[in-house]
């Protein structure tokens, strides 16, 4: 299915980019349903996984997995206007009672028991450091397992993801068919971190 057959059967408005101008955030910009599709078929993320999408703009990633997988979510975006669209959407969307919209800066957001994590290059190297640093001090915290999810990922945040010894790099999800064939970083790059 296309992105907009995806979206009506959502019920949801997610097409389109948008730039809210903060020099530490990435403009709003869909992960294609593609991707997410490939995401809801490895396996990574389960029905009984809570995800935590960072830079969730108008709710797409949460809404379509909790659709997909079934899982609950929370989007977190620190722009006002992209969560009341988000919120929008989740009135509309009949997974919506599985997901919850935050408006919120990403390293001032207090985790839970969030099992998954999702990132398409939401905010600075600085800030995903930030991020980073409280979802293993969160799990250490709080034992849990937990999966990362990288699309499109930077080089620096896979050096940050590498760097980090208690993560475990898994297969990446290969979505250069999806595309040209060519871009070698139209990936989803894994990594997990077991806790007892």
């Amino acid at each position: 299915m296309t992105d907009r057959e995806w979206d009506r059967r959502l019920r949801i408005k997610t097409i389109g980019r948008e730039d809210e101008s903060d020099p530490n955030c990435a403009p709003y910009e869909p992960t294609p349903y593609a991707v997410l599709e490939r995401v809801a078929e490895s396996g990574y993320i389960r029905r009984r996984d809570r995800l935590l999408d960072y830079g969730c703009g108008k709710g797409r990633v949460a809404f379509f997995m909790a659709h997909a997988v079934g899982c609950a979510a929370v989007g977190i975006d620190h722009s006002r206007r992209l969560i009341d669209l988000a919120r929008e959407n989740r009135r509309a969307c009949p997974a919506g009672d599985r997901v919850k919209l935050v408006c919120a800066r990403a390293e001032q957001h207090p985790l839970g028991d969030e099992t998954a994590f999702f990132f398409f290059n939401p905010f600075s190297e600085k800030i995903f450091d930030s991020v980073l640093r409280r979802i293993l001090a969160s799990c250490r915290e709080n034992p849990r397992r937990a999966t990362l999810l990288c699309y499109y990922p930077s080089e620096a945040y896979l050096q940050r993801l590498d760097e980090a010894e208690e993560l475990r790099p898994l297969d990446p999800i290969d979505c250069r068919d999806l595309f040209d064939g060519k871009n070698p970083w139209e990936q989803v790059a894994c990594y997990r971190l077991d806790n007892p």
